[in-house]
């Protein structure tokens, strides 16, 4: 039983008595902060008071007079101006956990109204190495993923790779001009990213060599209207006028000092290529390189023979790799259509777009102008080719014939917020002149479907950087996960040489082991913060046992299940035992109020697609609570057996709500550190 959402739904029947039926009230009722106060609040009569015209106490005497909670908590207390704080009766607590030793679901209910969700999520470019900005894409979208179907929705995880863009034309050039045979037969997945890797730089290096003389002159133009500004300032006499020239120094030497670094390193980058023989000898003999790599896309996408050949052959080496990442993931996908499923929908969706008058011709290429966005959404360029977004659409039509989905829900990171706007208003628009036409067309399904950009911030390094390599290079997600590995594989060994009984594990025991905690330390470190913040990249602390990490977890669940080995308990009669639970101490009654609160830590998750709010509950109320729980009550050695039992069923409980929580998550759990 989800607690909140039972008393949510006995005080919308109680506000319904008193002719109040928006459920924007419901969310007033919360749990109690301050446990002197009870276990639940509701709040909701101080701002129904100013609409009712009544005191707000009247108001909330009124709602408990209707409201019927009897089976579940004391009386209703009303306190201060107008609160209605609730305590669960004893007896209550003890029946819902006797319910949940037999229970394998801990509780929580399936959804009433299950919905059809696509996630999208992961979507890595496959001719390039997975890299730690994939990270955040791939383990929110599987903690989502693996949520929505436990509670019960019909969930579709989509990874919508990128396998037709700019990407393979830099590596059909590489292949055709700089290929290593030998290597390429041996490793050919490490043969493609390193001629990816020499290609883009090769390209790179010549658009900076475009870029720095635009940068300069822009630099040029800056310090113009600086120097200009600064004596328009110091000629002002007005304080205000001056405050406000100020402001706009300020600005502007933000700008000089932002543009100054931008052709630093801009300077760098083409210094490195010029310090390196080779690479300046092949940048010598390869000028026109990024005009040769769009020419390779472009005979890619029109059915050039060889070119395709050349994909068709790439295609599996490189998906085996993308595979064999996940596997250490521990992550799947129901589908993986890539961009090149789609490129025969693209032309027609664009001449939809046009035909419906939802797009429009402007300066040779085909663009939907949005009134509330500045730039518009270009769905082809002037050369004919098509972009993202003409994808993105393409997808979107293909997945409401597909599966007609309620949500579609896209976890990319927070640069692409313009994007996904822009898209959403784009696919509206475009059902709605669709719907007019005709409406039993699955594309007007968009108009009732949720879409949701469901954003992240960016991974930090200690330079409060994004994180990067010494040589800065993106980091490789698989480098970065044998790292992690490698790190709690030392850490595993040290606590297992120093147990007082001597070592437990095997050398395979501790591989296995180390997996579980260095590739969850890394899951549980991102989807522990908000997914809407940045944060730096430490392993020491990631892999601390203590605090709020996954470490701390997994040891907190070891613990657990090393406490029932000691005691000889056999967990099955355990759980079947009639025997009743005895919750003698504050202690012991805080842990079962925070076991029968995991429903509601699932449910959180899905309100604004924060995975954060499932390890806030994990370890600032579960595991703190059964620490206070386990230094102060005996387990044991508890003073009779009775008890004993009732505080094994706590321990056993504990550890059930640990393992599906981080199950959840994504993350495994092990049954000795």
């Amino acid at each position: 039983m989800n607690l909140l959402e039972e008393l949510r739904g006995r005080f919308a029947a109680a506000l319904r008595a008193l002719g109040e039926d928006d459920a924007r009230w419901l969310e007033q009722v919360v749990p109690a902060k301050d446990p002197r106060f009870g276990h639940y609040q509701a709040n909701m009569a101080m701002p129904l008071a100013g609409k009712l015209g009544r005191p707000p106490r009247e108001v909330a005497q009124q709602i408990v007079h209707h409201l019927q909670v009897d089976d579940l908590c004391q009386e209703p207390e009303v306190a201060g101006p107008g609160f209605i704080n609730l305590r669960l009766r004893p007896e209550f607590v003890v029946a819902q956990l006797q319910r949940l030793k037999t229970d394998p679901r801990l509780g929580v209910p399936r959804v009433s109204k299950p919905r059809t969700v696509v996630l999208d999520y992961s979507s890595p470019n496959v001719a390039k190495p997975m890299h730690v900005g994939h990270i955040r894409s791939t383990v929110i979208g599987d903690c989502l993923y693996r949520v929505h179907k436990f509670l019960g929705h019909h969930v579709i995880g989509d990874n919508h790779i990128g396998d037709w863009g700019t990407q393979f034309g830099m590596i059909l050039y590489g292949y055709k001009h700089f290929l290593d045979a030998d290597h390429y037969r041996q490793n050919p997945v490490e043969e493609l990213a390193r001629l990816y890797r020499l290609v883009n730089r090769l390209v790179s290096y010549r658009q900076q060599q475009e870029e720095l003389p635009r940068l300069r002159q822009q630099q040029g133009e800056l310090r113009g209207r600086l120097a200009q500004l600064e004596s328009q300032t110091e000629a002002t006499e007005d304080p205000k006028q001056r405050k406000k020239l100020r402001r706009q120094l300020q600005r502007l030497q933000a700008q000089l000092q932002e543009l100054h670094q931008q052709i630093a390193d801009t300077e760098a980058a083409i210094a490195q290529v010029e310090a390196d023989p080779q690479l300046a000898e092949l940048a010598r003999q390869h000028p026109d390189i990024a005009q040769r790599v769009l020419e390779e896309t472009a005979k890619l996408h029109a059915g050039d023979e060889e070119n395709r050949r050349l994909w068709r052959e790439f295609m599996p080496a490189c998906l085996e790799a993308l595979e064999r990442i996940y596997r250490r993931l521990g992550v799947q996908f129901d589908v993986t259509l890539g961009e090149s499923f789609y490129q025969d929908r693209l032309a027609p969706v664009v001449e939809q777009l046009l035909e419906l008058g939802v797009a429009q011709e402007s300066e040779g290429a085909v663009c939907v102008f949005l009134p509330e966005e500045s730039a518009p959404l270009i769905v082809r360029k002037k050369d004919g080719a098509f972009l993202y977004a003409t994808t993105d659409l393409a997808t979107l039509q293909y997945r409401m014939e597909r599966w007609a989905p309620d949500a579609v829900l896209y976890v990319v990171d927070h640069r692409q917020s313009l994007h996904f706007r822009q898209l959403f208003a784009t696919a509206r628009l475009w059902a709605k002149r669709v719907q007019e036409r005709d409406p039993e067309n699955p594309l007007t399904k968009l108009l009732d479907c949720e879409l949701t950009h469901v954003s992240f911030g960016t991974i930090l390094g200690s330079d409060g950087k994004p994180f990067r390599t010494r040589a800065g290079d993106t980091v490789g997600l698989e480098s970065l996960l044998d790292e992690a590995v490698e790190h709690a594989l030392r850490i595993v060994s040290r606590n297992d040489d120093a147990k007082p009984t001597g070592p437990e594990l095997s050398p395979e025991q501790r591989r296995r082991v180390a997996e579980a905690v260095g590739i969850g330390a890394i899951k549980y470190a991102d989807l522990s913060h908000h997914r809407t913040s940045d944060y730096v990249f430490s392993f020491e602390k990631m892999m601390s046992t203590t605090g709020n990490t996954a470490t701390y977890m997994q040891y907190a669940y070891a613990r657990i299940r090393s406490i029932l080995r000691r005691g000889g308990v056999d967990v099955e009669a355990l759980r079947s035992s009639e025997d009743p639970l005895l919750l003698e101490s504050e202690q012991e009654h805080r842990l079962a109020l925070a076991l029968l609160r995991f429903p509601e830590a699932v449910a959180e998750v899905l309100v604004d697609y924060r995975p954060n709010l499932l390890t806030n509950y994990l370890f600032e109320e579960l595991a703190t609570h059964f620490t206070a729980f386990y230094e102060q009550c005996p387990v044991l050695k508890a003073p009779s057996d009775p008890l004993r039992r009732s505080r094994l069923v706590l321990c056993d409980l504990t550890a059930r709500v640990i393992q599906k929580g981080l199950e959840l998550l994504g993350i495994q759990t092990v049954e000795q550190m």
